[in-house]
C-alpha cells in the first residue's frame, strides 16, 4: 500500500538514497531541506534535481532548527494526506567541524529534532525514525560496538548532540507513544558521497594526481558502510517496534590506509601521502555489532567494500568536470 512519508535532509547523502527506495516502493515523499553550506550545496542541488523528476517527490526548503517554520510546513500540510512517519536523516555532520562550530550542531541535531517530535505528537504522526551516529560509542568502549552499550561520553560536540537527539526521543515515545527507530550509521560512503569525507577527497586526489592527507598514521580503522545498504536498513527501520536503536554498519572495521590502497588500484594511480596530526575528537576505531538489526529488521549489508569503492570512483569518472570542482 502506498504510504505518504516526510524526509527531512532529503538533498543530503544517505537521505537522497532513502527518498529513491521510498518513491521505487511507489510512496509518495515530501522532502525537506535547509540546503545549507555545511559543504559544497552545488552537490545537494544535483542530487534533488534527480529526486524531482519523480511525480510523487515534492521539495520544500525548510530549517528544522527553526520552530515557526516546522509548525507553519504542518499547518500548511493539515489537509493534505497524513504523514504516516516522519524519517528524520537533517543534521549537522562532521565530527571535526563540530569542535569549531557546536553552537549549530546542538541547534541542528537537538532542538531540529525536538522540533519535529513536537510536531509528530501535534499531528498525530504514529512513526519517527532517527538518522543517529557510531560517533556515540567515542573511544573507551570495548568493540565490536553493542546498542546496549554505554554511550554517555561523547568526544566531541557532534557525538555529544546525536545523544540528546536520541534521549529526546525516548522522552517523547515515553510520553506520548510514538514509535521511534534510532539507526546509528557507522561511516557512510559511496557515490555522490561528502566531499568533506575520506573516500570522495581519496578519490578526488588520486584521479587529479594531487597530494593525499591522511590525518593521524592511517591505522585507524572504520566501519565503512555502503550508501545504499544503510539507506536500505533505515527504510527497514519504518516497521513499528516501539522504541528500538539499531546499529547499521558493515561488521567489517578496516585501516583508513586500506582504503586507500583500494581506492588506488580502482583509479590505477600511486597516492602521494602526506600525513597529518590525527585530530583530538577522532577515535582509533569504530566496529558495529549488527546482530540486531539483523534479528529486528532482517537486515545487513549486500555491497562489499572494494564493489563500493568501486562505484565510488565509476561516479567521479562518469561526472569528473563536476565533481572535481566541488569545494572539499
Amino acid at each position: 500500500m502506498s504510504e505518504r512519508y516526510l524526509l527531512t535532509g532529503a538533498a543530503g547523502f544517505i537521505a537522497s538514497r532513502v527518498a529513491q527506495l521510498l518513491l521505487d516502493a511507489g510512496h509518495e515523499v515530501v522532502g525537506v531541506d535547509n540546503l545549507n553550506d555545511a559543504y559544497d550545496p552545488r552537490l545537494k542541488m544535483w542530487r534533488l534535481a534527480d529526486l524531482k523528476r519523480h511525480a510523487a517527490f515534492r521539495f520544500e526548503q525548510l530549517d528544522v532548527a527553526h520552530a515557526r517554520e516546522v509548525n507553519d510546513f504542518f499547518v500548511a500540510s493539515a489537509n493534505a494526506r497524513p504523514f504516516s512517519a516522519v524519517l528524520h536523516l537533517a543534521a549537522r555532520a562532521g565530527v571535526r567541524q563540530s569542535v569549531d562550530t557546536p553552537q549549530i550542531y546542538v541547534e541542528t541535531n537537538v532542538t531540529g529534532s525536538l522540533n519535529l517530535l513536537e510536531a509528530c505528537r501535534s499531528a498525530g504522526i504514529p512513526k519517527f525514525v532517527l538518522a543517529s551516529s557510531s560517533s556515540l560509542y567515542g573511544d573507551t568502549t570495548e568493540a565490536p560496538f553493542r546498542e546496549d552499550m554505554d554511550t554517555s561520553r561523547p568526544v566531541s560536540p557532534y557525538a555529544a548532540s546525536k545523544k540528546g537527539a536520541e534521549a529526546m526521543t525516548y522522552a517523547y515515545h515515553r510520553l506520548h507513544g510514538i514509535d521511534v527507530t534510532v539507526a546509528r550509521y557507522f561511516t557512510a560512503y559511496g557515490p555522490a558521497g561528502r566531499p568533506d569525507m575520506s573516500v570522495f577527497r581519496f578519490v578526488r586526489h588520486l584521479v587529479e594526481g594531487e597530494p593525499v592527507s591522511v590525518y593521524g598514521d592511517g591505522t585507524q580503522r572504520r566501519d565503512f558502510t555502503y550508501v545504499d545498504d544503510l539507506a536500505r536498513g533505515t527504510v527497514l527501520a519504518l516497521r513499528p517496534v516501539g522504541y528500538e536503536i539499531v546499529n547499521l554498519g558493515s561488521d567489517h572495521p578496516v585501516p583508513l590506509r586500506q582504503v586507500l590502497e583500494s581506492i588506488a588500484q580502482h583509479t590505477g594511480k600511486t597516492p602521494d601521502i602526506r600525513f597529518l596530526p590525527a585530530h583530538a575528537a577522532d577515535v582509533p576505531a569504530t566496529w558495529a555489532d549488527i546482530s540486531k538489526a539483523r534479528r529486528l529488521l532482517g537486515w545487513q549489508p549486500e555491497v562489499s567494500l572494494d564493489e563500493g569503492l568501486g562505484r565510488s570512483v565509476a561516479w567521479y569518472l562518469e561526472n569528473r568536470a563536476f565533481a572535481a570542482s566541488l569545494a572539499l
